[in-house]
């Protein structure tokens, strides 16, 4: 995996409010060079490399396994697949049967349209994962902040990500970075013990 939102997220967000940690910057070195973290209160930054997509074409097996066909087709680590509408991504339905058939390890299918009360919406779907649809996806964002800025011509957006618990993020391009910026909150925290 060339980058991970969620475990970026997560370990600064362990460091900064359950180990006390007093830096408001955290650096992480990964297989896309520097990832860091930036908060304020209780937003965190997340300042990541951009990933400019490319027109592609739609693989038979993600186009069997939608419900509604989007109007563009883009790839950059991950398929992004463009909406004419919010409704459309709200109303996206993924046929497991056809689209566990392919890894695209480690990349998967975001679909995104322009929204009603936010800049874009978007949705990321895994095939052959253990939980189909990403809740909120950092690491699609690379791709999706490019995109979006170019189209809407302005650098500053405000996004949802529409799935069952979603999440609404400040996303900031900046030519070859984007800056992500959301809150996070603790879900449980627990004891491992290893032999």
């Amino acid at each position: 995996m060339d980058l991970c939102g969620h475990a970026t997220l997560a370990t600064a967000h362990c460091l900064k409010a359950i180990l006390g940690y007093n830096k408001n910057e955290f650096v992480f070195t990964c297989l896309s060079g520097n990832l860091i973290v930036r908060t304020d209160n209780e937003v965190y930054t997340l300042d990541f490399p951009a990933r400019e997509p490319a027109a592609a074409v739609l693989p038979a097996f993600i186009k069997q396994s939608l419900n509604i066909q989007p109007a563009e087709v883009w790839q950059s680590r991950d398929y992004m697949l463009v909406y004419n509408s919010q409704a459309d991504i709200m109303n996206i339905r993924v046929n497991r049967n056809n689209f566990d058939q392919v890894n695209i390890d480690p990349g998967g299918v975001i679909v995104t349209a322009r929204g009603d009360e936010t800049d874009f919406v978007s949705r990321f779907f895994t095939p052959q994962a253990s939980i189909l649809e990403d809740p909120v996806t950092g690491s699609a964002h690379c791709s999706l902040i490019p995109y979006w800025a170019k189209k809407m011509g302005k650098n500053t957006m405000t996004a949802l990500q529409l799935s069952e618990r979603g999440g609404k993020l400040d996303c900031v391009y900046k030519g070859d970075r984007v800056l992500i910026s959301g809150r996070a909150k603790t879900y449980f925290i627990g004891t491992i013990w290893t032999d």
